[in-house]
């Protein structure tokens, strides 16, 4: 099968994308919307971009009717954010954190999730997830016709849930990715799990 995305519909490009693109890591993304509450949204359209500065990337699509999600406004009006590495048991929240709410309405309280300090950050975490990356904007890019927003973010602070280091303090870091247990998307309504884990030896 061959398929000329430049034939196909956005959704369909998407769908295509999405079905080939895998897995996806998820961005389980804390906002601040400025009124002592918090935004919660995941985001598949994610990963690292450089290490010198460390940057990650998220892609924002706007709202069904045009408008910007509040992730996004919250990102480029107020310059901080968490990025969560959510788990297995976390599926089914991370899919209905992508439920569309009233801006103001917590997702957080609605799916009644825990957040917690996160020293030496802005911004609180979410308690029950292994990883948070406590970031700041760096820049953002609209790219196409409706757009889409390419939002460019660095990483100030990272934790690591003890539990989950597999190295001495005085090693490398590495971490044990079956106690992390990441989710990764697949096309539709899909996930994945880690299965095999083997390694091979770079050259």
């Amino acid at each position: 099968m061959i398929i000329d995305l430049a034939t196909l519909s956005g959704y369909a490009a998407y769908n295509a994308m999405t079905q080939t693109i895998v897995p996806r890591p998820v961005a389980w993304v804390l906002s601040d919307n400025g009124d002592g509450g918090y935004n919660l949204a995941p985001f598949s359209y994610f990963n690292a971009l450089t290490s010198e500065p460390p940057l990650i990337t998220l892609s924002i699509g706007n709202k069904r009717d045009g408008e910007a999600k509040d992730t996004l406004h919250n990102i480029v009006t107020r310059n901080h954010l968490v990025i969560h590495i959510p788990h297995r048991e976390q599926a089914v929240a991370v899919t209905h954190s992508a439920a569309p709410l009233a801006h103001g309405d917590s997702e957080i309280a609605q799916l009644g999730l825990e957040l917690t300090e996160f020293p030496g950050f802005s911004l609180p975490r979410l308690a029950e997830c292994r990883i948070a990356m406590g970031c700041t904007h760096y820049q953002t890019l609209e790219i196409g016709p409706r757009p889409q927003s390419l939002v460019v973010c660095q990483i100030q602070s990272l934790w690591i849930d003890d539990n989950i280091i597999d190295s001495p303090a005085d090693a490398p870091l590495h971490l044990d990715a079956r106690r992390l247990d990441p989710l990764g998307r697949l096309g539709g309504d899909e996930y994945v799990t880690l299965g095999e884990i083997f390694t091979v030896t770079n050259p």
